[in-house]
């Protein structure tokens, strides 16, 4: 996508009122229980952009969210049983956020994706598909190479330290954004995969500016 048409996909995206509504909330929450410092901010570009980073805890979005700022609003992708928390799931939809079903080939989630980054909006998800603990070892789904070589959009690797504490601040930082690079015309199994692991090196070789 060139730029131009970037910048036009990005002026007919839509603010969401209900995300606008809970950001303030969200913001104030995390800057007196959770503070975080983003570095490299000025490597988000503008219009569509598929935003991946390393999951741990279940507060990792709220990082990335808070990280970014106000603006871009950004999607997020997360587990359907999420959404299906009474009040929580609720808002969460309202506020733009959808579920996937884990583990099974779900086409609703994936449609819904290509369409947000297609529109020029970001788009939210931890391509290991869980939240890897301490002394586990994950592996990257082909959900986001697969998203990303489809959109023809940047991707966009994030790292947010495993380690959070109270109270004190969490660097997020945000790479630089790249294309995904294919072997041949006709993508592959094997493609998707290389994509997908060479995503997480992107990812973790920023935690040395996390520290």
């Amino acid at each position: 996508m060139e730029k131009s048409e970037k910048k036009e996909a990005t002026n007919k995206v839509k603010n969401n009122w209900v995300y606008t509504l809970l950001y303030p909330f969200i913001w104030l929450y995390m800057v007196i229980l959770h503070p975080w410092k983003a570095v490299g901010r000025e490597n988000i570009p503008e219009g569509g952009v598929l935003i991946c980073g390393n999951h741990t805890k279940m507060i990792d979005p709220l990082y990335v969210v808070c990280a970014i700022g106000r603006k871009p609003q950004i999607r997020i992708m997360a587990k359907a049983e999420l959404m299906r928390v009474p009040v929580i799931g609720f808002l969460l939809k309202k506020a733009g956020i959808f579920g996937v079903e884990r583990g099974k080939s779900d086409v609703g989630a994936i449609k819904e994706s290509l369409r947000t980054l297609k529109n020029g909006q970001p788009l939210l998800m931890f391509p290991e598909g869980r939240r890897v603990r301490k002394g586990e070892t994950g592996e990257a789904h082909t959900g986001a190479a697969m998203l990303a070589t489809r959109s023809n959009v940047p991707i966009l690797p994030v790292y947010i330290p495993p380690e959070k504490k109270w109270f004190h601040r969490v660097k997020v930082v945000f790479g630089k954004p790249y294309m995904p690079t294919l072997s041949g015309k006709k993508v592959t199994p094997e493609d998707y995969q290389a994509i997908a692991d060479e995503l997480m090196e992107h990812i973790f070789q920023l935690e040395d500016q996390a520290k």
